[in-house]
């Protein structure tokens, strides 16, 4: 019996999610997204249209998935804030086993949204939404007396999506743990 279409597309997206994340868009060939995805070049062209919509579709499920478990940590309101905020920082120290080093968001930001303005635009929106849940967590904190009311959250919470990214690409460039966690632990200090 044939998988169902739906399953293939999804078990698809998530391989080229994986592919682009590790490579990069432009570094990463059709027929690598062939070897990754198990499909035929026209069995690619045919479900996604071009290599451009299957990375938008696969930027597109990363940033969801990434984005709902950050806002899902900050919102939960059994921990403390700066409890949240490590665990967001502690996720750049230590990556899900298996992961490609680095972040599909963060390549992309660097790799194409200075010339592609639809991937730009998602990027800007996927960060809105991350910087409103560090800002409204921040505020939280603030209000508890866990971090000081002096300080600016909206500055402070994009000051904790800097450090991520910054990160990510340290992670990426061959940082060892030790070090991410010691940027870790200065992002927590200056929080």
């Amino acid at each position: 019996m044939a998988r169902p279409r739906k399953f293939e597309e999804e078990r698809a997206l998530e391989a080229a999610m994986r592919a682009f994340w590790t490579d990069g868009y432009e570094a990463t060939s059709t027929q690598e997204l062939c070897n990754a995805t198990g499909l035929g070049r026209s069995s690619i062209y045919n479900t996604f249209r071009s290599k451009h919509d299957l990375f938008e579709k696969a930027l597109a499920r990363y940033m969801e998935i990434k984005t709902a478990n950050i806002i899902q940590v900050l919102e939960d309101g059994g921990r403390p804030v700066r409890e949240r905020l490590r665990t967001i920082l502690e996720w750049a120290v230590e990556p899900v086993p298996g992961d490609p080093a680095g972040c599909l968001v963060v390549n992309t930001m660097v790799e194409l949204a200075p010339r592609d303005e639809v991937i730009a635009e998602r990027l800007e929106r996927d960060e809105r939404r991350r910087l409103t849940a560090l800002t409204a967590a921040i505020k939280e904190g603030m209000r508890a007396g866990e971090i000081d009311r002096g300080k600016d959250a909206r500055a402070l919470a994009h000051f904790v999506v800097s450090t991520v990214s910054g990160m990510r690409v340290v992670a990426r460039g061959g940082a060892d743990r030790r070090t991410l966690t010691s940027i870790a632990d200065t992002a927590m200090d200056a929080i």
